[in-house]
């Protein structure tokens, strides 16, 4: 868990520098548009989009294409793609589980990219339901230390449905049921704690510890998962401890 944690935070630092900007920026656009045509335009009437609206500006995507992909999902301008979430399950090197979230406009391209990643890289698909049951829907907040303690963090969010809040070297995790992030993030900014995103994910139940050599494997499926445009998010079993974080980044 927390290694995966680590890994997801190193890795959207360096894609925020790198030649993957771009990328990034697109599926973040996507996450708006999604929300505003599921939940309506209004971003105080509708804590997903204002939570897809706050992760974009915090990875510096310019407001002019936020607020457009605001007004393509609200209807209020044309444009919008007919976005679907579809969710593969599939098993990395080492034994892993992976879940695969897809947002598209073509699902029979978006299979085959999953299951081109997947079997190029020692992976292979998964039935349905066949790892999912390992990943339960949790609200995760990422939160910058600067000047906060993790008993600021504590002590702001335990009565509004946290369950935990880890330690994740440079930023702390705050862990909450789906259904309590709102409630969870809103007393983060009523004690005035500002925070990098907030989102629901899916959190494994059991995790699979892995040796340099599986995690350089898992590491580069799941990179080759996240190159395809209509994968959105992927989300993985494994825990890689930090000597050998610190070795694989060396």
């Amino acid at each position: 868990m927390s290694g995966h944690s680590k890994w997801a935070t190193t890795k959207h630092k360096k894609a925020a520098v790198d030649a993957k900007r771009g990328k990034l920026f697109a599926k973040l656009i996507k996450n708006i548009e999604v929300a505003a045509r599921t939940g309506g335009g209004d971003p105080d009437g509708n804590p997903t989009l204002y939570d897809a609206i706050q992760k974009a500006r915090k990875n510096s995507v310019p407001l002019d294409n936020i607020e457009r992909a605001r007004k393509r999902g609200a209807g209020e301008e044309a444009g919008g793609a007919e976005w679907q979430t579809i969710m593969y399950e599939g098993y990395a090197p080492g034994g892993v589980a992976v879940l695969i979230e897809c947002l598209t406009d073509n699902r029979n391209r978006a299979a085959s990219d999953v299951r081109t990643a997947l079997t190029r890289n020692g992976g292979s698909l998964a039935d349905p339901n066949s790892v999912s049951y390992m990943f339960a829907r949790k609200g995760v907040i990422i939160l910058p230390k600067e000047g906060t303690t993790e008993d600021d963090v504590m002590m702001a969010v335990l009565d509004a449905g946290a369950e935990e809040v880890n330690d994740l070297g440079e930023s702390f995790e705050v862990i909450s049921e789906a259904g309590d992030l709102v409630a969870v993030r809103k007393a983060l900014q009523e004690a005035g704690v500002d925070y990098e995103s907030a989102e629901a994910n899916f959190l494994p139940s059991v995790s699979v510890p892995l040796d340099e050599e599986h995690a350089k494997k898992v590491f580069r499926l799941l990179e080759a998962l996240e190159d395809s445009d209509d994968v959105q998010n992927v989300f993985a079993n494994f825990d890689v401890s930090d000597e050998i974080m610190e070795k694989i980044d060396a």
